[in-house]
């Protein structure tokens, strides 16, 4: 093997809670250093689902190319292995043009499947176990497989909502299948060393600065037309047993549109379940390691921000001291 082919490949992960500034920040760094952006997000994926995911619009990205955005249908099923194909496929095709892939997005468990090129044990192709699985949440509801994952898993049992079904089944079934718990197989997974040279960036800012910005923009995805986009959602046949039907603020609207509880209440309840969702972001980030934080609030704006990232990159030799991106350019 040629001493080349050892040296790791740059990657930057820019991430933080719902409503840290991650879009802006991640363009502007990309259009200096020579980026391309690959969404870890688990609802930008979809078509047809923009306001409600927060997703880019076109003048956002600014010319930046953006990977793993609009790439499946709502009724399509995404989980972490299929994004961890899907981001290795967009790095290479990002790595092939001399240019650096930049993380941005903030579901931490993706970020960690890739950066940590965690191994995913498939099962073997035999669904009954997980069938019947399924079949005694519907019947009885997801609390007895919950408390049936405690009694052989207590370390998952106590990192996963029991309204995760999905999740307390996956735990279920890689126990039955392997004799081991899945918290322990993870934990051996995130001791792992990075095949990326990487830089772990993750978004700070005061917690009640951080709530506002929520709010507003809640407020303002209403503006936009949450509720028409849900609306159309509804229409071309999505429900609520839908992982996609499933983000914050589609599940809420959608209740609302079938009567089960009022416009301001579904507004509310938006807003409660993202500052509630913002709060087990940062609690994920800070369990992981090789994490550098950056507080907002130490910078005058986002310029200053970008400018202190650049010079962070340069100190790491993730890219060439005082590169900026010029037409043609390599970044590595």
């Amino acid at each position: 093997m040629s001493q080349e082919s050892n040296i790791k490949k740059p990657l930057v992960i820019l991430t933080g809670p719902t409503a840290s500034g991650k879009t802006e920040l991640s363009v502007m760094l990309a259009k200096r250093i020579g980026g391309e952006i690959i969404s870890a997000d688990s609802m930008q994926v979809y078509r047809h689902m923009d306001i409600g995911s927060a997703k880019a619009a076109p003048a956002e990205m600014d010319g930046v190319p953006h990977h793993l955005i609009d790439v499946l249908e709502p009724w399509e099923e995404f989980n972490v292995t299929l994004f961890q194909k899907l981001a290795k496929e967009a790095a290479e095709q990002i790595y092939a043009k001399g240019r650096i892939p930049i993380v941005a997005g903030g579901t931490g468990f993706y970020i960690q499947a890739l950066l940590y090129d965690v191994d995913f044990t498939e099962n073997d192709g035999d669904m009954e176990y997980r069938n019947r699985l399924a079949q005694l949440s519907k019947e009885q509801g997801p609390s007895v497989l919950h408390e049936m994952l405690a009694k052989v898993d207590p370390e998952s049992a106590a990192a996963i909502h029991e309204n995760n079904i999905k999740r307390v089944i996956r735990a279920l079934e890689f126990y039955q299948k392997t004799g081991q718990k899945i918290s322990v197989h993870n934990e051996a997974e995130r001791k792992k060393e990075s095949p990326y040279q990487f830089a772990y960036y993750v978004l700070n800012m005061e917690r009640e600065r951080l709530y506002r910005r929520i709010d507003l923009r809640v407020d303002r995805m209403m503006e936009a037309g949450l509720e028409d986009e849900v609306r159309g959602l509804w229409a071309m046949g999505c429900d609520r047993s839908m992982v996609s039907m499933q983000g914050l603020g589609y599940k809420e609207i959608l209740s609302f549109l079938e009567g089960e509880i009022s416009k301001e209440e579904a507004v509310r309840i938006i807003k409660r379940d993202t500052r509630h969702f913002a709060k087990r972001q940062l609690t994920w980030f800070k369990r992981e390691r090789d994490v550098t934080w950056v507080d907002r609030e130490s910078f005058t704006d986002s310029e200053a921000a970008v400018q202190w990232l650049c010079g962070d990159l340069s100190r790491r030799g993730i890219i060439p001291a005082g590169r900026m991106e010029t037409p043609g350019s390599k970044a590595f």
